[in-house]
């Protein structure tokens, strides 16, 4: 089974880690193991968050249980359930966002949890598993069925998996998997004196 490289072509050189993840919709049967799903919770555990907060709140189903898994499908939207069931882990990140010592607002929650995320991504890679995250989920089918409290915000899905073989995707997920990977030129992301003057160092 062919399984589709797309490392990413950075203008100065980053760490393998990072050049090598890439957000695929193909996913492979194999099993991901619970040691190796507990090394990406406990690196999303020791991500930095605003006073040691740690704001972010998973819930996670594995194909272990089919039930929990197909549930926790549904939640997405249709159009990514045509990639998402084959992912052998999904998970929704939710933040909690308001601090536990005082219950005032936490507007870092969602920060930390994305931290946490990337945390879990970068610890996936390294142990060879792919990850893409989601938005297209449906938010208020999640709060009812997991009873989601009102101080928290459902912010992605994640799904986890081995790579699997991105020409068994349906048309016209298969097609988009080719498709170059791009970002903005640092120019148009880092500035210095003012908002849009590129750094230039």
């Amino acid at each position: 089974m062919p399984i589709l490289k797309h490392p990413a072509q950075t203008s100065v050189p980053i760490h393998p880690l990072l050049a090598e993840r890439w957000s695929s919709r193909a996913f492979s049967d194999e099993p991901v193991s619970r040691d190796t799903l507990l090394s990406l919770f406990e690196a999303a555990r020791w991500s930095p968050s605003c006073f040691n907060e740690q704001s972010w709140r998973f819930i996670v189903a594995t194909r272990d249980t089919p039930d929990a898994h197909t549930q926790l499908a549904g939640c997405f939207t249709t159009s990514n359930q045509r990639w998402c069931r084959a992912a052998w882990v999904l998970m929704l990140a939710i933040s909690m966002d308001t601090f536990t010592v005082d219950a005032s607002p936490n507007r870092m929650a969602h920060y930390d949890v994305g931290q946490a995320v990337q945390n879990l991504t970068v610890q996936a890679t390294a142990r060879g598993l792919n990850v893409r995250q989601a938005a297209g989920i449906d938010l208020a089918q999640i709060r009812d069925l997991y009873k989601v409290p009102d101080t928290a915000t459902v912010l992605c899905a994640v799904a986890v998996g081995y790579p699997g073989d991105s020409d068994a995707l349906v048309p016209p997920l298969n097609e988009r998997e080719r498709q170059p990977r791009t970002r903005r030129p640092l120019s148009e992301l880092f500035f210095a004196d003012e908002f849009g003057t590129p750094f230039t160092g």
